[in-house]
């Protein structure tokens, strides 16, 4: 059902000039808000009017209600769990934002708090790191070593989350391999679709990518159909069809890299290729240090 104040909502919304990792929190606040009208937690009032939607009794009410994941459209380990302190101050922030777009006087609808996030590197050691990986791909060890290699230097050039590298396909090479195309997912609790963003690849990412893709195109070249995945696995793993008498068919090598894959890579080569003074212990906690070089207001 569309509420005549969300149609109105939309529309501000596409006029803003904001960064991809505002509009997602933009998104989430939208479909929060929607959510919230569907069950009747706000006063119908606020369906037909954007200015009622977004009053100051309203807006205090749909941030508590929010805060306890009664709003979230998607269940997280089959339940519905309190937002986060981060997730509550881009809440909060949104409101703003919002508020201040469709001529309303900015209010202090809560205080945020400080947020406490884990630390993210320094632009400095970013930049070793680059230095570090550039030097690294004069001698590669291995094939695994070579993906690393290559996953992190598209992660330092796109800011890409887990789910967003795992989802890169070889079709996202564009200019003859110069750029690639990211497919940007909201963060869970909302339904806005993927934003799909071009970004120039460095010379860096252009040459790890020469080093990985040749290995990649040896492990998929005997798939059946069209593999088109651009990490792939390096072995067999015990994950696959599980048969009556208990035992597994294993997924072959070559087959697209899962998260879980992606993340034990990371977290097992940063320790292996002696990394661990450049890189932090979470591929989050980099891409928030990528990030935070980055105007999205």
């Amino acid at each position: 059902m569309s509420h005549p104040s969300i149609t109105v909502l939309d529309e501000l919304l596409r006029s803003l000039a904001v960064g991809p990792a505002r509009r997602r929190q933009l998104g989430m606040v939208r479909q929060e808000l929607t959510v919230a009208l569907e069950q009747h937690l706000l006063p119908g009032g606020a369906r037909r009017d954007l200015p009622q939607l977004l009053d100051e009794a309203v807006l205090r009410h749909y941030v508590q209600v929010a805060k306890t994941g009664a709003l979230r459209s998607r269940l997280v380990n089959g339940e519905k769990p309190p937002t986060s302190g981060p997730t509550n101050a881009a809440r909060l922030a949104c409101l703003t934002i919002i508020r201040r777009s469709a001529g309303l006087p900015v209010i202090a609808l809560e205080t945020a708090g400080p947020v406490t996030l884990k630390s993210v590197p320094e632009s400095e050691r970013l930049g070793a790191l680059r230095r570090r990986l550039r030097h690294d791909l004069s001698r590669v060890r291995s094939p695994a070593h070579a993906r690393f290699i290559a996953v992190l230097a598209v992660a330092l050039d796109t800011r890409a989350r887990v789910g967003e590298l795992v989802a890169q396909r070889i079709d996202h090479l564009s200019g003859n391999g110069r750029s690639i195309d990211i497919l940007r997912r909201p963060q869970h609790g909302t339904d806005t679709p993927p934003l799909r963003e071009t970004l120039p690849l460095s010379p860096l990412s252009r040459d790890a990518l020469d080093r990985w893709l040749p290995i990649r195109t040896e492990l998929t070249e005997t798939l059946e159909g069209s593999a088109t995945a651009l990490w792939v696995s390096l072995a067999h793993n015990h994950a696959g069809t599980l048969h009556d008498d208990g035992s597994y068919t294993r997924r072959r090598q070559g087959m697209p890299l899962q998260q879980r894959g992606l993340i034990r890579s990371y977290n097992s080569g940063r320790h292996r290729y002696e990394l661990t003074h450049l890189l932090p212990p979470k591929l989050e906690q980099l891409r928030r240090a990528l990030e935070s070089e980055v105007d999205i207001d």
